[in-house]
């Protein structure tokens, strides 16, 4: 059962001290999961425990490495069931949040949990692809922020359209990922991006993560991002 001692013990183990309210929020935000998971697909991670470390606290730790700015505006590209950006914004209630997700089943279940935890957010049914070009999105947003296992070049195309210039993309990404970085060293580039920080951390269970920020330095060229069949066939690598 996810209850408060769980959630506070699972985020100490990390160093990181949460308040009675986070970790009720984080409650609310484990039982929502778990009952609309039983009608839609959102996770494969069930156990209470496992919810607590691998969705909670892995979404929240990489945060603490970079300095986000007060206020920001923070979109989620492909965000499922909300992570990073919904348990951020329970830890840090000053960002102005957007999830985009491609699926309707899933943005109905992130309306009733910005609704349960007065996050706020703005929930987008769209492709990031599609919802890149328009004007209501494109670089308008202080931080982009993706948890995805598509490949980094992928995801610059995808997230780096959204950010405005000065700000950053934060992909969250698993261990060993020095050739995926490498190899998205030219959609970086393209999209008007810079790698300003590569920072290899763990979680407390030793399960080894990757957090990579990209700053935005200039603008986005209008043709990106292209639909999926054109980055399929001539991928920015």
């Amino acid at each position: 059962m996810l209850t408060e001692k769980l959630i506070a013990d699972t985020f100490e183990s990390a160093k990181i001290t949460i308040s009675d309210e986070q970790a009720r929020r984080f409650v609310t935000y484990g039982e929502l999961l778990s009952e609309w998971n039983e009608k839609i697909n959102l996770t494969a991670i069930t156990e209470p425990s496992e919810v607590a470390l691998k969705h909670f606290l892995d979404s929240v730790l990489p945060f603490g490495f970079i300095d986000i700015p007060k206020n920001a505006s923070v979109i989620d590209v492909g965000t499922g069931a909300g992570f990073p950006s919904c348990p951020l914004k329970i830890m840090n209630g000053g960002i102005s949040l957007t999830l985009l997700d491609s699926l309707n089943k899933r943005i109905k279940f992130l309306s009733e949990l910005s609704d349960r935890l007065s996050l706020g957010a703005e929930c987008v049914h769209a492709r990031a692809e599609e919802a890149g070009h328009n004007d209501m999105y494109r670089e308008k947003f202080d931080i982009a922020t993706a948890r995805a296992v598509a490949a980094l070049f992928t995801l610059c195309e995808y997230c780096m359209p959204f950010v405005k210039v000065g700000g950053a993309f934060a992909a969250l990404k698993g261990p060993d990922c020095k050739d995926e970085i490498s190899g998205a060293q030219k959609a970086v580039k393209t999209l008007g991006g810079k790698i300003e920080m590569t920072k290899e951390y763990s979680l407390p269970n030793g399960d080894r993560r990757t957090l990579v920020v990209i700053r935005k330095i200039s603008h986005t060229p209008t043709i990106y991002p292209r639909n999926k069949a054109q980055m399929t066939k001539k991928p920015l690598k």
